[in-house]
């Protein structure tokens, strides 16, 4: 029988489907949950010492001998100190040992309660990959102690060198009263040695044996996602991207999944790819995370473990262009009537919306100032310029009309330094456009408080005086403090222009909006450029609602 403790149940569950067949384990109550689960494993072996110090050495010796990696568990406190000497010789002779340490609530520590220190993070430097599991009281959170264990799992076996998992228990602790483990999700990493037969294999057992295969790009470099065989993957699977990518197969995704007359069951994937990084639509990030039964492959040139569907089965380390080549290099050899019905609901969905696309023409706002601007800015050459949007509406609006490749802070999604970032790019690139919020633009205004700025720096800024995106967000408009958290305002650009040397035209309504955008993109100029379109906020949000639902 194992504990009733779901955080032990879900480490012991990977524990053992890692192959892991050695562990020793140290006396204590704490722990008690913990060994108890590992003692009722029949394929682990659990050696008893009771000095932790000798313990950790014992784990580092079995670990040697076996040449796999092996447990140490203990209980809170001060024995798990005991263990550093053992944990730092691991570490410098490149031998996996996984330290699994037993700890009491968080809320404890350092309230005079016994056996609690700060455990979490005791054991670095001399640990790869350092985790602390909560004690899940929800779906989200026993799948963060899932993706949390496999971290610590990939990480050991990718360095060959020691982890921590702290794993704080509440009481009553000896409960002991489960008669089976939990089916955990164990992330496996294919790591860069992977050579191209193997990866052909595993791509010939899960990426064509895929019923419903979807590839997902993320942000990335221009150059990297032009190398991409887009054009053959979307010969077997559904490709989707954004403008922050490769603006290759479906684009139009965040639309498709919005339309009620959608049956989500006719687009849900068997198999994901993800390659690149962030994703704008949270409508499609919300989707796949519904879909359960998908296996998600994440390609990455480095080591992490993004789990962003909360499905991810595989991590393939490796370049995006050579891992989708090997793909590619495949398909010939695979009939495609398998997936037809699944890439012709995509491509109906996605063709209804580029039709709605095409035949909705906003009244005067922000939206307005987007798709003209990317009309004007598609009857010129792709290499002639670079795009850059700031985060919050304007990449959104980017994504209902940018048909090229575009630049925008994702990491963190944050307001600030947009333009900064923009006007860097000026100095080393043809002409730049920036297309920024209000508030983002008042907030680093500083950017342009710089010499070395010329007329190759284009800006259209949208002024709706706030953040009209919080209009947006169901039920913030009734706080009494709305106001507040929008930050309204009533600033314009024109002093920080006039102040700063850079070109300064304002609209107010259609035309001169439409006359602005000619001149902010074909003027000559010597100086940095910037149109101000001043806008209303609840008229954005009336006209980008009605853009909802429009019919064909």
């Amino acid at each position: 029988m194992f504990a009733n403790k779901e955080n032990v149940n879900i480490l012991t569950s990977l524990i053992k489907k890692s192959e892991i067949r050695n562990a020793v384990v140290c006396p204590g109550s704490r722990n008690a949950p913990i060994v108890n689960n590992l003692y009722n494993l029949d394929d682990i072996d659990c050696h008893p010492v009771t000095d932790e110090r000798s313990a950790g050495f014992y784990a580092l010796g079995l670990a040697i001998a076996t040449g796999q990696p092996v447990v140490v568990c203990v209980t809170s406190g001060s024995a798990l100190l005991n263990v550093l000497p053992a944990v730092a010789e691991a570490y410098y002779q490149k031998v996996p040992m996984l330290v699994v340490s037993a700890d009491r609530p968080v809320e404890w520590i350092g309230q005079n309660d016994g056996q609690t220190l700060p455990q979490a993070d005791a054991l670095h430097p001399f640990v790869v990959k350092s985790v602390s599991l909560p004690e899940p009281e929800d779906s989200i959170k026993r799948w963060h102690c899932n993706r949390l264990v496999n971290e610590a799992l990939i990480a050991m076996r990718a360095d060959n060198r020691p982890v921590h998992i702290n794993v704080p228990i509440s009481e009553p602790l000896f409960d002991f009263s489960v008669e089976t483990l939990p089916d955990e999700r164990l992330i496996t990493l294919y790591p860069s040695s992977t050579d191209i037969p193997r990866l052909r294999q595993m791509a010939m057992d899960v990426f064509f044996s895929s019923a419903k295969p979807l590839v997902v790009i993320g942000q990335m470099e221009e150059n990297i996602a032009r190398s991409l065989p887009v054009d053959r993957l979307a010969e077997y699977a559904v490709v989707v991207s954004e403008p922050l990518s490769s603006c290759h197969g479906i684009t139009n995704a965040d639309e498709i999944l919005s339309d009620c007359c959608t049956k989500e069951e006719d687009l849900a994937p068997d198999f994901i790819l993800y390659i690149g990084g962030e994703i704008v639509s949270k409508r499609l990030k919300r989707f796949l995370r519904k879909t359960k039964g998908a296996k998600t492959w994440r390609v990455t040139d480095v080591l992490e473990v993004t789990d962003t569907f909360m499905n991810l089965d595989g991590i393939v380390q490796g370049r995006a262009e050579d891992v989708c080549s090997c793909l590619a290099d495949g398909i010939c050899h695979h009939e495609t009537a398998q997936t037809e019905m699944f890439r012709i609901a995509w491509r109906q969905a996605s063709q209804r919306w580029a039709h709605r696309n095409e035949i909705y023409v906003p009244d005067y706002s922000q939206m307005a100032a987007v798709r003209e601007f990317e009309r004007i800015l598609s009857t010129l050459d792709n290499h002639t310029f670079y795009s850059f949007y700031s985060n919050s509406m304007p990449v959104r609006l980017a994504c209902l009309y940018a048909c090229h490749h575009i630049g925008c802070n994702r990491g963190v999604n944050g307001i600030e330094g947009c333009l900064s970032t923009a006007a860097g790019v000026s100095l080393n690139s043809s002409n730049t456009y920036c297309v920024i919020g209000d508030l983002s633009f008042f907030y680093d205004q500083n950017a342009l408080w710089h010499r070395n700025l010329n007329g190759n720096l284009r800006i259209l800024l949208l002024n709706n005086g706030g953040g009209g995106i919080f209009g947006r967000l169901e039920g913030l408009m009734k706080s009494d403090a709305y106001s507040l958290v929008a930050a309204k305002h009533e600033c314009s650009a024109r002093g920080v222009c006039m102040a700063n040397g850079v070109a300064y035209h304002s609209a107010h309504d259609m035309e001169t909006m439409l006359s602005g955008i000619e001149w902010l993109v074909k003027e000559q100029s010597d100086v940095p450029m910037l149109l101000e379109v001043m806008t209303d906020a609840d008229e954005d949000n009336r006209v980008l609602d009605l853009y909802w639902k429009v019919e064909n």
